[in-house]
């Protein structure tokens, strides 16, 4: 057993070594500072609303939803919503986490992602299993196709029912906010100008239904794709239109080939940066 004991000890060390090197993500703060899990969540919990940034096909970002939302729990009542929902389902999404509609029904009832099964059921799951409130935040997709192709002015012959599935119209609009500029700027200049007002119908829509659903005393934990919320933009902006002096919180997910380092170019989109190692396996 003594002569096995130098080996043994020089094994654990090459492991943890090996691990240290080679971790699928690190977390930064805002200006590029490791920080632990654990400091984190405590930060989070000091707040009233937390906007995780995902990418949508990254388990990593997927599974941090789930355990920052499990963790959070065990400090806040939670209140959840998400952008893959839209408004026109919430009705399906209640009956399902009220226990009236199947997991099959639901999926027939409702318009799920393609990834829905693997990614966001567990979040549902979670929610229907500690019978916490989950918001379909986001606008129905043919609204925002709708203004893609004919701006905001398209929306004003649909019906007063169908307009109850988004922000209150006129919603307010800046063409000069670093992330519609930017979509204009990625298009190398052949966007039409109608793009980034189908984004800011859908960051409106989900900031509008954030404020209805949030309750005082309670976290409101959002789930998005990182656009909508990097640089303290898109959904940020529109809630801080609201006046309503919540507490606001970022996470967003970015990738890299080195993880150990964070980019200055990702320095400060968002209070929290999960930097995911470029190789990571794609959910789809």
């Amino acid at each position: 057993m003594k002569r096995l004991l130098p080996f043994v000890v020089v094994l654990l060390s090459v492991f943890n070594a090996t691990g240290q090197n080679k971790p699928a993500y690190i977390l930064y703060n805002a200006t590029g500072k490791k920080v632990s899990y654990k400091k984190m969540i405590k930060t989070l919990v000091k707040n009233d609303v937390v906007l995780i940034g995902e990418f949508h096909n990254n388990p990593i970002s997927h599974w941090m939803e789930l355990e920052i939302t499990k963790d959070c729990k065990q400090y806040r009542n939670l209140v959840l919503g998400a952008e893959m929902f839209e408004q026109d389902n919430q009705q399906a999404l209640d009956l399902y986490l009220q226990g009236k509609l199947s997991a099959k029904g639901f999926d027939s009832a409702a318009r799920l992602w393609q990834n829905y099964t693997t990614d966001y059921a567990p979040l549902v799951d979670f929610a229907k299993e500690n019978n916490i409130v989950f918001a379909a935040t986001n606008i129905p997709r043919r609204y925002a196709a709708t203004v893609s192709k004919g701006g905001f002015e398209a929306l004003d012959t649909i019906s007063a029912k169908e307009k109850l599935w988004m922000a209150s119209l006129p919603i307010n609009y800046n063409a000069e906010l670093p992330g519609y500029k930017n979509m204009m700027t990625m298009m190398g200049g052949h966007g039409s100008v109608n793009m980034p007002k189908a984004q800011a119908i859908k960051d409106a829509t989900m900031a509008y239904f954030i404020e209805k659903y949030f309750v005082p005393g309670s976290l409101f934990i959002h789930y998005n794709g990182s656009y909508h919320s990097e640089n303290h933009d898109g959904i940020v902006w529109y809630l801080q239109q609201q006046k309503l002096e919540l507490k606001i919180i970022t996470i967003t997910t970015v990738s890299q080939k080195d993880i150990l380092h964070l980019l200055k170019e990702n320095n400060n989109k968002a209070d929290f940066i999960i930097c995911v190692d470029e190789d990571m396996t794609s959910t789809y």
